[in-house]
């Protein structure tokens, strides 16, 4: 990136602008804070608020006096790229700091464990013991959730419970926790992983009390006033869905009747919404104390808010290309084999497809203090009696809708009901957009209440895997 579009942006996660050298402690702080997150840029010369360029003087000596004051106080060494840059009739001093795989740096004078920082938007924050741990993890490529918990017995994970989840995929067997790594042999036995433990741990609260939900559903748009609020502790794939029961609790749902098959309308976008809680519980940072993941919902947006800023090296725009790193790899692994994810940095990509799609303001991600926060705005406020101030459009009285999941079966049922089909056949026949739609809306209520199977059970994720009536579901679809 060039002079004039560094000095054209504002400062945030990637570059910061000095006036001089005159505050040396900010500067390595910055330096720091660059070298254990993202990296970035510095500009000496620069007013931080006007963005002024004033440069500087006695311009050797200054810089020699930067790469002093580099070596002597930061560990361990930092090597940053310091040059000189004339920009018109002024010469500036610029640092770049790359992300470091030495991490975490510190400041000397303050130690190793009060003198790391890390960025935050435009802002340096002192990383807390947590945090200094999982900087010393993601530098090794170490990931929480592979740890061992060598206190644990493999009995304290709710294998039904794990079968449960794994049965609409495959069955799965005892062995099989080893190959997720949700156990691994620590000497000699097999113990609960920390991502088997999250995900299936029969007593997690116990060993992870902030591993859970918190949902609220606010009186306006600000958090004075809550009208309702639930406390989600299900294994976390259970835990995605029971989020979307509370989200879908409070949305106006009407029906467009425009085309052959009835369409279910909602006041709040379901895909987009299940996208981000899912990327937020595999991505969240469950080592930090006191953090749930929260869901707040207001009249005009929804906010879904998890522990653990950004992993080190990577930004949002990094994120908005598809950029993808796993914090929880065991947990990832899982919900990718149970078809909550299909793959990595996919999941992002189409949440801001979808709203472009929908018409809806362009989503936000921002960190706010050491979480991050994903912001859904809705098409148009709504009220807390389940109406919308403006009305739906191509939607039918809401009294006059019958219980959303039998209106989705009964139009499955329909789909299925002259010929077997793919789950893209299906898509295409009920005019869907994602996968997850179709798996949790359609095809799960379907199967679990027998009205539909798998032409080939025994290979759930065959490419020729077809869906088909059961006589139950023939019954239903002939209205017998």
């Amino acid at each position: 990136m060039s002079i004039n579009q560094l000095i054209g942006r504002d400062e945030g996660k990637t570059l910061e602008f000095k006036r001089d050298l005159s505050s040396p402690r900010n500067i390595l702080k910055t330096l720091t804070a660059f070298a254990n997150t993202a990296g970035g840029v510095l500009l000496i010369g620069i007013e931080d608020v006007t963005k002024n360029v004033l440069g500087l003087e006695n311009l050797l000596d200054e810089e020699e006096r930067l790469c002093s004051l580099i070596a002597d106080s930061i560990e361990p060494r930092l090597a940053p790229n310091v040059e000189l840059i004339a920009w018109q009739d002024k010469t500036l001093l610029a640092v770049e700091v790359y992300p470091s795989g030495s991490r975490p740096h510190w400041l000397k004078r303050e130690g190793p464990m009060q003198g790391v920082y890390v960025r935050l938007g435009s802002t340096n924050r002192q990383a807390d013991a947590d945090l200094i741990q999982e900087l010393r993890r993601s530098a090794l490529g170490a990931a929480f959730d592979e740890q061992s918990l060598p206190e644990m017995e493999i009995d304290d994970l709710d294998f039904p419970g794990a079968v449960a989840c794994f049965s609409r995929h495959r069955k799965l067997l005892k062995k099989d926790l080893e190959t997720l790594r949700l156990v691994i042999k620590h000497q000699g036995r097999l113990v609960p992983t920390v991502g088997g433990f999250l995900l299936f741990g029969k007593e997690r609260a116990a060993v992870f009390p902030d591993a859970w939900i918190q949902c609220g559903r606010f009186i306006g748009k600000s958090k004075s006033r809550i009208f309702d609020h639930a406390e989600i502790y299900d294994h976390l794939p259970v835990a995605v869905e029971r989020v979307m029961d509370f989200l879908k609790k409070h949305a106006m749902r009407g029906a467009d009747l425009s085309q052959l098959h009835r369409r279910d309308v909602w006041s709040i976008p379901l895909a987009i919404l299940r996208e981000a809680v899912v990327n937020a519980v595999v991505h969240a940072d469950y080592s930090q104390k006191g953090a749930p993941i929260r869901i707040s919902f207001f009249d005009d947006r929804i906010e879904i808010e998890n522990p653990g800023i950004l992993l080190p090296g990577l930004t949002f725009d990094d994120i908005r290309q598809g950029v993808s790193k796993l914090r929880n790899r065991v947990i990832a692994r899982v919900f990718r084999e149970i078809d909550l994810i299909e793959q990595w940095g996919s999941g992002i990509l189409r949440i801001f497809e979808e709203a472009q799609q929908l018409g809806l303001p362009e989503p936000q991600m921002v960190e706010i203090g050491m979480r991050v926060r994903f912001i859904v705005y809705l098409a148009q406020p709504l009220a807390l009696n389940g109406t919308s101030s403006l009305p739906l459009s191509k939607t039918e009285p809401t009294e006059q809708v019958t219980e959303q999941v039998t209106e989705q079966v009964q139009r499955l049922l329909l789909c299925l009901q002259r010929q077997p089909l793919a789950v893209r056949e299906i898509m295409q026949s009920l005019k869907l957009n994602h996968r997850p739609t179709l798996l949790y809306d359609y095809l799960k209520p379907a199967i679990d209440g027998g009205l539909v199977e798998m032409t080939q059970p025994d290979s759930p994720k065959s490419p020729t895997q077809k869906y088909r009536l059961t006589k139950k579901g023939k019954r239903l679809a002939n209205g017998t």
